[in-house]
């Protein structure tokens, strides 16, 4: 067998119209719209294009909006196994319980039809957030929230998160971080999801896939890590001690660097301007300051001096943006998902809708033995 790259780095496996990516050029595209135009329009508009193919004109949008609207609410058992395991798991860990149990009551469970599967796709972007907002409250004790009716998708979620209704900027800034969380082609966790579905399992099992894969430190931890090392710091003061002391020890720092983009992650460069905007608001400027001198040393010790192409990604500033937002770093994850969730779902359908199953090969690199019965006990002697 020949063409092995380990860890498939630069192997083009299938073909999608989900979304577009240049890394050389700092391009990303859903469904052949640049990520910079979407992300002033409103989550749901970019859900319906991901799921549809196209963007809903105002009507469309009006209706599909109050379609997630209706649907956020959890069911009575839904909710008891949220309480039922609380105790000792993560809200990542939260996201593929409930939706195991959703999948078993499902008003569409043994149908697999396209149609069938919008639905259920409806159904779980809508309860995800939900799911997630119920889990923390719980684990901090504290009384459920249900759902807003009044609120848009992403200022639901804080509302239910905090108790409180978010500022214009707050909601606007989760919006687009749903936005541009939504969908990057064929990461692990969306490729787990696939492969998930080219068996011909059900859209849930697909989905919790990508849940589970996007739990790993590697692939989805990179915003908690980032948050932990900003708790770290301490003081922007301190920054650049710390960030030359990773350096120096050849330890990864984490936000920067990405598999794809040789150049600044195009949905990096968003973030940044929002964090701005948001540590002024909330007249606290320490995690954005501590941010821009973060990705100075880095730039100047790494791409300048050594030449590396280690740029800022999606997590760094994020990251920033969820110290802001109040957000638990231990949550940081589990909203990415809620984000992502659109993107593995549109992944889903368009396999379900063209499929062959994934089964890539492997090559062995072990030994070969013939077997030596003379000093082994043979079953059945």
């Amino acid at each position: 067998m020949t063409n092995f790259k380990k860890g498939l780095e630069g192997i083009v496996a299938l073909e999608t119209e989900i979304s577009y990516i240049d890394g050389v050029k700092g391009i990303l595209e859903y469904r052949g719209y640049r990520i910079e135009q979407l992300a002033d329009l409103s989550f749901d508009a970019v859900i319906y294009l991901l799921l549809h193919g196209k963007l809903p004109d105002i009507e469309e949008l009006d209706q599909f909006s109050n379609m997630i609207k209706e649907r956020r609410e959890l069911d009575v058992r839904t909710q008891e196994v949220i309480h039922f395991y609380n105790f000792n798991i993560e809200a990542m860990d939260a996201l593929m319980t409930a939706f195991a149990h959703m999948s078993h009551s499902d008003p569409d469970l043994n149908s697999n039809t396209p149609e069938a599967n919008l639905r259920k796709a409806l159904r779980l972007i809508s309860k995800a957030p939900t799911i997630v907002a119920y889990f923390q409250r719980i684990h901090e004790s504290k009384e459920i929230i249900g759902p807003n009716e009044l609120l848009p998708h992403c200022s639901n979620f804080l509302y239910m998160l905090r108790g409180e209704i978010p500022t214009v900027l707050e909601a606007k800034i989760l919006n687009v971080d749903f936005i541009l969380s939504a969908e990057h082609e064929l990461n692990a966790s969306t490729f787990a999801v696939r492969v998930t579905a080219s068996t011909l399992s059900d859209i849930h099992s697909a989905i919790i896939s990508g849940i589970g894969t996007l739990k790993g430190v590697l692939h989805g931890g990179a915003r908690l890590a980032v948050m932990n090392m900003m708790d770290e710091i301490g003081e922007v003061k301190n920054t650049e001690k710390y960030i030359m002391n990773l350096i120096k020890n050849k330890q990864r720092i984490m936000g920067f660097g990405h598999r794809v983009y040789k150049v600044i992650d195009p949905r990096a460069n968003i973030f940044r301007a929002l964090a701005k905007r948001l540590a002024e608001e909330k007249n606290d400027m320490r995690w954005y300051d501590m941010a821009c001198k973060i990705e100075e040393v880095v730039t100047r010790e790494l791409v300048e001096k050594q030449g590396k192409t280690i740029f800022m990604n999606v997590d760094f500033y994020s990251g920033v943006i969820y110290k802001y937002l109040d957000i638990p770093p231990k949550l940081a994850t589990a909203i990415f998902a809620l984000g992502r969730i659109t993107g593995w779902l549109a992944h889903a359908l368009e396999q379900y809708k063209d499929n062959r199953l994934i089964r890539p090969r492997a090559k062995y690199i072990g030994g070969h033995h013939k077997l030596d019965k003379k000093n082994m006990h043979v079953f059945g002697e």
